[in-house]
C-alpha cells in the first residue's frame, strides 16, 4: 500500500520535472507562471492530474484540441515507477530521498538533451556541488561512517569520470576530425562521479553503453527491415541519455552487479 503512495508521489515531481525540462532550455521559470496549453490558455488543475488527465483527455488538449506528445505521460511514469524502485532498494529514508532526487535530475538532463543537444550547467555543475555536500553530510549513502571519507570518495569520482570522459572525447575528436563527445558530457559525468564515486563513474559509461546497445540494437535492426521514411537515423547521438540509463542501473543494482563481477 505504501508503495502505491509513492508512486503517486513520484507521478507529482514527474509532472514537475516535465515542467522543467519544457521550460529551462527556454530560459522561463519552473515556478511561474502555472501550467498552460500551447495555445496560450492555462490549464485548470483537475485537468493536469499526472498519468490520468492524459489518459482522460487520449493526449488531446482540452482547450484546443492540441496532441499533447506522449512523452509528458513516459516522463512522470518513469519518474514514478523509479521512485517505488529507489524505495525498495534504500535502507534509510536519506537515500530513497538522495537516490529519489538524483534518478529525478538525470531524467531533467537526459530529456533536454535529446530535445536541444545541450546540458546546462545549473543541473551538471549545481549537480556535481550539490553531490559533493550531500557526501560530506550523508555519509551513509557511500556506505561511510565519516563525512570526510565519503566526500573522497565523491570527489575521486568526479575527477575520474570528468577526466575519463575529457579523454575519450579527446581521441574521439583526433580520429573522428570532429566533435565526438561535448564539454556538457564531461561535467555530467562529474556529477555522476559526486553522486556515484568512481566505481558507478565507470559502471555509468561502460554499462550504459552496453545496456544503450542492448535496448536500440533491435530496434535499428527492425528499422532497416522495415526501411520506413518517417524515421531517420540521426547523425550526432545524445550521449547524456546513455549515462543516464548507466547511472540509474548503477543505483538501483550497481552494488549487486559488482558483486557479480568482482
Amino acid at each position: 500500500m505504501f508503495s502505491i503512495f509513492i508512486f503517486v508521489i513520484g507521478a507529482c515531481i514527474g509532472s514537475f520535472l516535465n515542467v522543467c525540462i519544457y521550460r529551462i532550455p527556454s530560459g522561463e521559470s519552473i515556478i511561474f507562471p502555472h501550467s498552460r496549453c500551447r495555445c496560450g490558455a492555462q490549464i485548470p488543475w483537475y485537468l493536469n492530474i499526472p498519468l490520468l488527465s492524459w489518459l482522460f483527455l487520449r493526449g488531446k488538449a482540452h482547450c484546443c484540441g492540441r496532441s499533447i506528445p506522449a512523452r509528458y505521460f513516459i516522463v512522470e511514469f518513469l519518474t514514478a515507477t523509479l521512485f517505488v524502485m529507489v524505495f525498495a532498494m534504500s535502507d534509510s529514508l536519506s537515500n530513497f530521498i538522495i537516490g529519489s532526487g538524483f534518478c529525478s535530475l538525470l531524467l531533467v538532463i537526459a530529456f533536454i538533451d535529446i530535445d536541444t543537444m545541450e546540458i546546462y550547467d545549473i543541473m551538471s555543475v549545481g549537480g556535481m556541488f550539490i553531490g559533493f555536500v550531500i557526501s560530506l553530510f550523508f555519509p551513509e549513502w557511500h556506505d561511510e561512517q565519516l563525512g570526510i571519507s565519503s566526500l573522497i570518495k565523491s570527489l575521486s569520482g568526479a575527477c575520474l569520470g570528468s577526466g575519463l570522459i575529457f579523454w575519450i572525447a579527446v581521441i574521439g575528436e583526433m580520429m573522428f576530425k570532429r566533435e565526438a563527445i561535448g564539454s556538457g558530457d564531461v561535467k555530467l559525468l562529474g556529477t555522476i562521479g559526486a553522486f556515484l564515486g568512481w566505481k558507478g563513474c565507470l559502471f555509468s559509461i561502460f554499462g550504459g553503453c552496453l545496456i544503450s546497445t542492448l535496448i536500440f540494437l533491435p530496434l535499428l535492426l527492425i528499422w532497416k527491415l522495415i526501411k520506413t521514411k518517417t524515421f531517420t537515423i540521426p547523425r550526432e547521438i545524445p550521449f547524456a541519455p546513455i549515462l543516464v540509463i548507466g547511472s540509474i542501473t548503477y543505483v538501483l543494482y550497481g552494488q549487486n552487479l559488482l558483486g557479480m563481477l568482482f
